[in-house]
């Protein structure tokens, strides 16, 4: 183990991560965030190799995130990271003991996902103007999320051959490589038609990649990435006069909400979405204020 530098056994568990375990780079990514942070810390404190790293020096750890005021959430996803990381070094038999796997996450508070109301979904695209090459893509991209429920990951990694038109649907390939075709609406179908039609042409020919397949172009006619699509979300709610604060995934967890409010199969939902377990898509089955007066009024003998 000393004779192996740290740096080392973290390139082999990327190797390992995408070979074996499929993980998208947003995933990679954000499992070598949370590792680097811990190797900082360990050379802080004077320790150098892996293997010398224990309980004691984990809770430590715990102790300054939890100083630093890091969210429940965020120390929950650095210790399963870690706990990963520490379970592949000992199956290499790099170390002689995983000390995250008697650390326990911090116990997480069930908050529901938030959603947009039908109203403010119809103020966000009616905000559009048809005739501009920026608003024909980001009206798409917004059409296609709320319409089949993609993560904005997904979104960005599609190909103009990912769309049917014929039969309306989409072909996703989502967490660790999984694939599955996904509906699409006949508002994202149309919208979408228009923009590679019009739009994505004109940006295309801004391209120094010469022709390419991505179906979302930034203004220089380049891949669009995740972070884009964010900023232009923002951007189009602040046009649309809207106050909230709203991501890309509020328009997956809106397309989830709106599908089970009129009377969507729970199953149906999870593979619209591309969940492995259900309960995953269970937090979804609560509902808005309004569908619940609604219901108590039509079936309530003395409502």
């Amino acid at each position: 183990m000393e004779g192996t530098s740290i740096q080392k056994l973290i390139d082999d568990f990327v190797f390992y991560l995408q070979v074996e375990k499929n993980c998208s780079k947003y995933t990679i990514d954000n499992y070598l965030l949370d590792i680097e942070g811990f190797v900082t810390f360990m050379k802080k404190n004077n320790v150098t190799v892996l293997s010398s790293v224990t309980y004691h020096l984990v809770r430590s750890y715990l102790t300054v995130l939890h100083e630093q005021k890091y969210a429940r959430s965020s120390i929950a996803r650095k210790i399963s990271a870690l706990r990963s990381f520490f379970r592949f070094l000992l199956r290499e038999k790099r170390v002689d003991e995983n000390p995250f796997s008697v650390t326990h996450s911090p116990k997480m508070g069930k908050r529901l996902p938030t959603f947009m109301y039908e109203k403010e979904i119809d103020q966000l695209f009616s905000s559009f103007d048809a005739n501009k090459v920026l608003d024909q893509r980001d009206k798409a991209i917004l059409e296609l999320l709320y319409s089949s429920g993609l993560r904005v990951s997904e979104c960005c990694q599609l190909k103009i051959e990912d769309i049917d038109f014929s039969i309306g649907t989409v072909f996703v390939i989502g967490k660790g490589r999984k694939e599955r075709y996904v509906p699409v609406g006949s508002y994202a179908l149309d919208a979408l038609q228009q923009y590679i039609e019009d739009g994505r042409t004109k940006l295309l020919s801004k391209s120094k990649l010469g022709r390419h397949e991505a179906l979302f172009l930034n203004f220089r006619g380049g891949p669009l990435t995740d972070r884009s699509v964010r900023d232009i979300l923002k951007k189009r709610i602040e046009k649309a006069s809207l106050s909230m604060h709203m991501s890309p995934h509020m328009l997956r967890h809106t397309f989830a909400t709106h599908l089970l409010n009129n009377g969507a199969d729970l199953r149906v939902v999870q593979e619209l979405l591309g969940h492995t377990h259900l309960s995953s898509t269970q937090i979804y089955t609560h509902v808005t204020k309004d569908r619940l007066k609604d219901v108590y009024m039509k079936h309530h003998p003395r409502a």
